[in-house]
């Protein structure tokens, strides 16, 4: 036995926050190709800022070490911006795009994808919150119907709770993609925490259709659009 035999390297484990780090900036870079010369563009920029406000009443040392972390957070904001921005480009016009955004609501909202899909890959999600049910429908003109339908079938499972329908899209009447997590968030509550439990465990035994979701990271808020 070979008592010199080297052992093997652990691997190292990665931190969640880094992780999630990383692939954003995967996405952001594939989206946005500019994005690492702009972050640096704007980390220097501000550096530089500092350092001349520190020459101008003879500190410039002071005022160089001072605006670091300020250039850093600076091109943390920026770039934050742009990711938010660039996970939604990246999954925009996929299936299941609209789930993947509602499902990456952390508080007061739970997501079921694809209660109900068509052929054509038109599909319906349920979101339930204390605002009552969300259905939400992504595809083309069709999916209206499939709502209605959707929305008869949920009343029988939860009756008197109130039920809202929502249309992706960019056209009039439809709520962006963008938009979507912001106006599930926006929406009045209507139910308690507890009826809203009751709710999802009434719908629990509804469930939905396996279905494909977008892959990759997408922002826990919704970016604001100006």
């Amino acid at each position: 036995m070979n008592m010199f035999k080297k052992k093997a390297k652990e691997k190292k484990i990665k931190s969640p926050r880094f992780q999630t780090f990383r692939d954003a900036y995967k996405v952001t870079k594939s989206v946005k190709p500019w994005i690492s010369i702009a972050l640096a563009a704007i980390f220097i920029a501000t550096w530089v800022i500092g350092i001349s406000i520190g020459l101008a009443i003879d500190h410039p040392v002071y005022f160089g070490f001072i605006f670091l972390p300020i250039s850093l957070l600076t091109s943390l904001l920026f770039f934050t911006r742009q990711a938010g921005t660039a996970a939604y480009s990246s999954i925009e016009g996929q299936m299941g795009a609209g789930a993947s955004v509602l499902m990456a609501i952390r508080k007061g909202w739970t997501t079921t994808p694809a209660v109900a899909v068509a052929k054509n890959q038109d599909m319906v999600h349920r979101s339930v919150g204390r605002a009552g049910i969300v259905l939400t429908g992504e595809g083309s003109n069709a999916v209206n119907q499939m709502l209605i339908e959707e929305r008869k079938k949920t009343e029988r499972f939860a009756p008197g709770v109130p039920i809202a329908i929502v249309v992706v899209g960019d056209e009039k009447g439809q709520v962006s993609l963008r938009k979507l997590q912001k106006h599930l968030q926006k929406m009045p509550k209507k139910l308690t925490a507890h009826q809203m439990r009751e709710v999802r465990a009434r719908l629990k035994a509804v469930g939905g259709l396996s279905m494909p979701i977008p892959k990759g990271p997408m922002p826990t808020r919704a970016p604001k659009i100006r």
